[in-house]
């Protein structure tokens, strides 16, 4: 450690600490001690204080406590003229001055102050703050809608980590070439700090660079104090992502160590208070890369790697100041171990995700390919290794420079790909890359894929020199650095030649249709194998997608062959293979295999999936869906909600509010979130009834899935099915649907009760009811739809209880007992199937306010209790219903035919569904071993030592003992050392 940064640090933290001292002990006396302290929209309060100290701060009172924990970490100055390990004391000075920071920036918050104001500056995206007068701000903290709105990018890589810049660059041209630099790499980017008064934020302004959310540049403030806000993005990225909790600040720095690939980028003169910050970095796992002199800490230890690196930026051998940031950048990347998804692309213009959905409009567009006005296609096919002559890219045809500005041409793209582990099947999922990779670009729009592709080029990107060759540098570039585990060579034919492009559309066309057909064709029966899909669990731990042949993932981006790519790419990834086993419901779509990965990825949440059954254990979901799926019990059919939908659906709530039942890894009977494709497969809820179950729809899915949808209605024998589907434009309640059903003839009508359960019992109806018995409890839910053709009676309707089998006796003034099952058509009795479409509602509402009830209990809120209200006035049920008490009639019966209905589910009998912890039972031995033996024993050591015994994990002491202490060995080989400290004699 060195001695020299480790006193800069200590010095810069006793500062620091005692500033926010008096700035509080000032705030307390003009403001009082509760005053309001907090950060805007965020649930974490002052993230780092609760992480790292459990403290909820909500007043400028609770701060005292947060600056005294600081104070206790606080240590004098190392001596000049001792040298002992100052890596503790540092480390803790790095904390205290984090503490601080915050302090100071929460008075801040308190006082107005912040966030900073910059007069004239325009965010493209930023946390909102409605009470602030628009005259130009920077973005002060980031806000939870941001933080997760970037989650999955964090997720899945795309977005490999973020760095914090602290101070101003050598000059302008050299801020932008950094900024620019990690923007290609897809790196977040926070901006804070000075250098005598000069930002690195101002740089950016000056020369133009637009800062905001939806760039990935975030500027939080003009001096190093802001650089708290990169720490609290830390923090809740732990406790938002890795289910962390408050306090538990060995976890979360741990986590940050290694899941957060995030380091600072010091430019220009570090001081005091920058090594102060750099050290509280340091104790994240975040390593410091200085552009000037500094002493080095080259060991790992905290970080993964070195913990601090100087780099003179006039020392970086390189011809510009483009280069000098490239390599400054890249030794970043290699100093903290980010792993970043693209290697160099060589095109003239700035290349990285942030530009992905750029557009390029006509007034500023150099050239297009397809559209109205010409054709453009992209095929990819795989070739035999001799053929293929890795990066060769040809132009056939003339280029795009003899079209007048604003012009149009016909281009195809055609890649030729050979890999010794490249199959047929892997195709179209790397042609579909093609639409991301050139998108990348900056100032190049991709829009469509196989033979509807779009493609502009802006006069801006032409003038830089971007031609067609740089597609084909873009594709050889990106397939071997994405899919290096299959692809050996790339070859990439660009044709504008009119010949030759129509034979090679027509060929390109060929090959889509023998796609569609062989994936039309590939049904779950016909593989032996699906496939898993967990890479959301960081979003919802308990969730697993199953994903087969006929039914794809639940957020739409990937499919059967997606993951057996995905599985190839990466053995290790995501996307593991499910060996179907043994079949155990062809039906419901039960296998061995898939009730074994469901009970695994789960943790044991989830004990069984049905993959064709909405009603039956159906598939979890993370809250990523396309579509929501749910049962109407009024309509004993589904409705389908988009994401792109806002408006009411039948059930009451909109897709924001219906998301909360659905995700979060919630197995639901009759609440299921899908893929929207999913809608068209043979295997869609085929247990429970299929498409034709689908009785309200939204309109976004009608309109753009159209053509699908007119397939699928032929399929089921109905061309107008769609028509007699209901959307948002002509209902949106309960009533008015099934209203609507009935005036369309929606086959749903015809269809009978959707199965809530595996299992039939017949149950009699009977024909006329005994003596009534005493009033039942009032229930909780919405009362019962009157019944037809019968009196009113009002009495209270009874909870839905399990059906018994008859019984021979009965006391007096209890319901007479059914007759003797036997079974006959639903229609013979429809009262008796009103009663089974209220008890089948009952146990899907009721499930779900268990869920929503079991929600708001985990979120600390109150479960509201409501108040019991009498039922609307029905007819006698026919099952097990008590009206207030009556004389005893005697009258002579007729035995009556019964119904077979479905029999209420287990989970549907209980209040509350447990789930049995799994544990594994060990047969080994726990052995204890002594060190050394006394004189007693035979030997000559003065004490011995035992080590084993324990029946724990280690330093997790819970369920278990840990009877002896853990032993440190030390190997010396020659003699002890002289300078060894008495504390190890």
């Amino acid at each position: 450690m060195s001695k020299y940064i480790a006193t800069r640090a200590i010095r810069g933290a006793n500062a620091l600490v005692a500033e926010a001292e008096a700035l509080l002990n000032r705030a307390l006396a003009e403001k009082g001690p509760d005053t309001p302290v907090a950060f805007p929209n965020t649930a974490y309060h002052l993230p780092v204080t609760l992480g790292m100290l459990d403290l909820k701060v909500t007043t400028l009172g609770d701060l005292e406590r947060s600056l005294a924990h600081a104070k206790r970490l606080l240590h004098p100055l190392p001596d000049d003229r001792l040298w002992v390990p100052y890596l503790g004391e540092t480390l803790d000075s790095g904390m205290a001055t984090l503490l601080a920071a915050e302090a100071i920036e929460g008075i801040r918050f308190a006082y107005g102050q912040q966030p900073e104001p910059y007069p004239g500056l325009e965010l493209t995206g930023s946390t909102d703050y409605p009470d602030l007068a628009d005259g130009g701000h920077l973005n002060g903290p980031i806000d939870d809608i941001q933080l997760r709105s970037w989650g999955i990018q964090l997720v899945d890589g795309r977005m490999p980590g973020f760095a914090a810049i602290v101070g101003a660059a050598r000059s302008n041209e050299a801020a932008v070439s950094i900024v620019r630099e990690l923007q290609r790499r897809n790196i977040l980017i926070f901006l804070c700090g000075n250098v005598n008064g000069r930002c690195v934020i101002d740089q950016l302004r000056e020369e133009g660079v637009e800062m905001g959310y939806d760039t990935y540049i975030v500027p939080f403030g003009r001096d190093t104090i802001s650089a708290i806000y990169p720490m609290g993005f830390a923090t809740r990225s732990a406790l938002t992502f890795g289910g962390l909790k408050p306090g538990q600040w060995r976890e979360i720095l741990l986590y940050n160590k290694f899941r957060v690939f995030a380091f600072v980028l010091a430019l220009g003169e570090v001081d005091d208070l920058k090594y102060a910050a750099a050290a509280g970095a340091i104790s994240y796992g975040f390593p410091t890369i200085a552009d000037t002199v500094i002493p080095e800490i080259l060991p790992t230890g905290i970080t993964r790697y070195e913990h601090v690196i100087s780099m003179p930026w006039n020392e970086i051998e390189a011809e510009n100041d483009t280069e000098r940031a490239a390599k400054l950048v890249q030794r970043a990347i290699e100093v903290r171990g980010v792993k970043i998804k693209i290697t160099e692309v060589p095109i003239p213009v700035a290349y990285g995700s942030a530009f992905e959905g750029e557009v390029v409009r006509r007034a500023d567009m150099r050239v297009e390919f397809g559209g109205k006005n010409s054709r453009a296609f992209e095929y990819l096919h795989m070739a035999p290794m001799d053929q293929v002559e890795d990066n060769r890219i040809q132009i056939i045809g003339p280029d795009f420079d003899q079209v007048e500005d604003g012009g149009s041409m016909d281009l195809g793209i055609v890649i030729e790909v050979a890999g010794r582990k490249m199959q047929e099947d892997f195709e179209p999922v790397l042609e579909r890359q093609v639409h991301y990779f050139v998108n990348g670009a900056s100032g190049i729009q991709h829009i469509g894929q196989r033979d509807i592709a779009w493609i502009r080029i802006s006069k801006a990107a032409a003038e830089k020199g971007f031609t067609l060759k740089h597609f084909g540098d873009i594709l050889y570039a990106r397939f071997h650095a994405d899919f290096g585990a299959i692809v050996d060579k790339v070859q990439v034919k660009l044709i504008t030649d009119p010949t030759l492009h129509a034979e090679w559309l027509a060929k390109a066309r060929r090959a889509y249709d023998y796609r569609n057909q062989r994936l039309a064709n590939l049904t779950d029966e016909a593989v032996d194998t699906f496939y898993d899909c967990t890479l959301c669990q960081s979003f919802a731990p308990t969730h697993v997608c199953v994903v087969s042949p006929q039914r794809l993932g639940l957020c739409g981006a990937y499919n059967w062959l997606d993951c057996k790519a995905s599985h190839e790419i990466n053995p290790t990834g995501p996307n593991q293979p499910i060996p179907k086993g043994k079949l155990i419901d062809p039906v419901k779509g039960y296998w061995e295999g898939t009730n074994e990965t469901a009970v695994r990825n789960s943790q044991g949440t989830v004990q069984e999936v049905a993959m064709y059954s909405i009603m039956e254990n159906p598939m979890t979901a993370c809250g990523c869906f396309e579509c929501i799926v749910m049962y109407i019990p009024e309509a004993e059919g589904v409705m389908v909600v988009s994401r792109e939908d806002p408006s009411m659906t039948p059930a009451g709530m909109t897709f924001s509010t219906l998301a909360g039942m659905a995700g979060g890894g919630l197995q639901t009977p009759g609440v299921m979130g899908v893929g929207k494709y999913y809608l068209i497969s043979p295997k869609f809820i085929s247990a429970d009834g299929g498409f034709k179950r689908i009785v309200w729809m939204s309109s976004f899915l009608k309109q753009s899935m159209a053509d699908e949808f007119a397939a699928v209605a032929e399929r089921e024998g109905i061309p107008d099915l769609i028509d007699r589907i209901a959307d948002e434009r002509s209902v949106t309640n309960v009533d008015e649907l099934v209203a609507w059903m009935k005036e369309h003839d929606h086959p749903a009508l015809h269809m009978g009760v959707m199965q809530a359960a595996s299992g039939e019992v017949a149950v009699a109806a009977p024909a006329v009811q005994a003596a009534p018995a005493a009033p039942a409890a009032p229930k909780e839910a919405a009362p019962a739809r009157p019944k037809e053709a019968q009196p009113p009676a009002p009495a209270p309707k009874a909870e839905a209880q399990p059906v018994q089998a008859p019984a021979e006796s009965r006391a007096p003034g209890v319901q007479a007992a059914p007759a003797a099952p036997a079974p006959v058509k639903a229609a013979a009795a429809p009262a008796d199937m009103d009663a089974v479409v209220q008890a089948t509602a009952d146990v899907v509402l009721g499930s779900i306010r268990r869920a929503l009830e079991a929600a708001l209990r985990e979120l600390g809120g109150a479960v509201p209790t409501a108040p019991a209200a009498p039922a609307a006035p029905v007819a006698p049920a026919p099952v097990a219903e008590t009206p207030i008490a009556a004389p005893v009639v005697e009258e002579a019966v007729e035995e009556a035919p019964v119904v077979t209905r479905p029999a209420p589910p287990a989970w549907s009998l209980e209040d509350e569904a447990g789930i049995e912890i799994l544990k594994e039972k060990w047969t080994g031995k726990v052995r204890e071993v002594t060190l050394g033996a006394t004189a007693a024993n035979g030997g000559t050591r003065t004490a011995t030592v035992t080590v084993g015994g324990q029946n724990i994990m280690p330093f997790m002491q819970f369920e278990g003992a840990l009877p002896h202490k853990p032993l440190i060995g030390i190997e010396i080989e020659d003699r002890r050392p002289d300078d060894w400290s008495p504390l190890l004699v």
